[in-house]
């Protein structure tokens, strides 16, 4: 739709989806693509909230032109996060509204500078200042690293309006419906998760921050940069964001192997039937070679078990698990229960570093760990399918 999308009286939903980019951030794979939504606020001043990928920005300055007409100019751009998702399009708009006037924390008018040259009409806002449009009311939070220094969020007094920028938002077009009570939630859940835990989880503690410095505020509707508009739930994001940044888990477990020749999938199979025979339904088993990694964080910042598994290779770690380990220590993964297996032939490794892992991490172990020269014996088969089976014990629930 041309002509944006409204969400309250003279607020529209002017963002874009995008269909085309494979790999965000060059990382993560959208198979779903993903919007990059952006604000305009009509009033007796004119205000933009943040901006879109410069890719999509004839169709973005099509609709923006629709809504102003003829005459009217935009008098403000508040930019609460200036990731070039959001930004990319700032330096073209400027040429086109050249008294524009950018609103933004003091590390905003600083990345200006450095990314687009961008010195003049820059009006650095504080804390909890606000700016009148004329009927509406803006008051500005800020809200460091979340997930960049810089970011802040906008929270418009009159309707309620938050907007968050990557606070609360997730991956996946918008197919139509932009908001909450419009789309199947559950399709985008899990792509809300992901994005959580690929590119915010790192930051949890200043999530917390955050939603504790907003806890007063009366939100009705969360806007945020990316993902659905959230109008008739607003909490619910708020306390999916919540649980997640306290690292709260469901009582599953992941189980993620890699194997060369198969000698340790037999073993993942064996700790996977002890999950199965001890009651639990909510098992994920991924083989890291074939899995992106993006989709394995995911699963296990949902779950509270993890399992993990693999030979050695060149007196360490399977490289694929490696770089999985070495990930989710960056992402600072805590509050997991893990259980150990390997394999190795003439010398080993693989399982003594990833308990290297757990301990660095502060994670809990689960007993036995099993290591195995070359390929399994019955007895040590065994002792994987015990694995499974005590990895349950511990976590203490069956799941579903």
């Amino acid at each position: 739709m041309r002509h944006g999308i409204p969400i309250a009286d003279g607020v529209y939903w002017v963002g874009m989806n995008d269909r085309k980019t494979n790999l965000f951030e060059s990382i993560w794979p959208i198979p779903r693509g993903v919007s990059y939504n952006s604000y305009l606020l009509l009033d007796e001043k004119t205000l933009l909230v943040d901006t879109v990928k410069d890719l999509s920005v004839n169709e973005y300055l099509a609709r923006l032109k629709s809504l102003l007409g003829p005459d009217r100019q935009i008098d403000y751009l508040a930019i609460n996060h200036m990731e070039p998702d959001h930004s990319g399009s700032v330096p073209v708009l400027r040429r086109i509204f050249p008294a524009m006037t950018i609103v933004g924390s003091k590390k905003t008018a600083g990345f200006l500078k450095d990314l687009y040259g961008i010195e003049d009409n820059v009006q650095v806002v504080n804390d909890g200042e606000e700016l009148s449009l004329g009927r509406r009311t803006l008051r500005f939070y800020m809200t460091p690293m979340v997930h960049w220094p810089e970011t802040m969020m906008t929270y418009e007094v009159t309707d309620g309006i938050l907007f968050s920028g990557d606070a609360f938002g997730g991956f996946g077009c918008l197919e139509g419906g932009i908001f909450d009570d419009q789309v199947q939630l559950e399709y985008f859940e899990d792509e809300i998760l992901r994005y959580f835990s690929n590119i915010v989880g790192k930051y949890s503690p200043m999530v917390q921050k955050a939603i504790q410095r907003l806890g007063s505020l009366n939100v009705k509707v969360i806007a945020a940069t990316h993902g659905p508009i959230w109008r008739s739930r607003p909490e619910h994001i708020i306390s999916l964001y919540d649980r997640w940044s306290r690292y709260e888990a469901e009582p599953g477990v992941v189980l993620v192997f890699g194997s060369m020749y198969g000698n340790t999938q037999i073993m993942a199979e064996a700790v996977a039937r002890g999950l199965s025979d001890a009651g639990l339904k909510s098992v994920r088993m991924h083989n890291v070679s074939t899995t992106h990694v993006s989709y394995l964080i995911q699963d296990i910042w949902r779950y509270r078990g993890l399992v993990l598994g693999c030979p050695t290779y060149d007196a360490s770690v399977f490289p694929p698990m490696d770089a999985l380990l070495r990930l989710l220590s960056t992402k600072r993964i805590a509050k997991r229960i893990v259980g150990l297996f390997g394999s190795h032939g003439w010398a080993g490794g693989a399982v003594q570093a990833m308990a290297g892992f757990v301990k660095d991490n502060g994670l809990g172990l689960v007993e036995p760990t099993v290591d195995v020269r070359f390929a399994g014996t019955p007895e040590q088969i065994e002792q994987c399918h015990e694995l499974g089976r005590r990895m349950v014990e511990r976590l203490g629930a069956k799941g579903e």
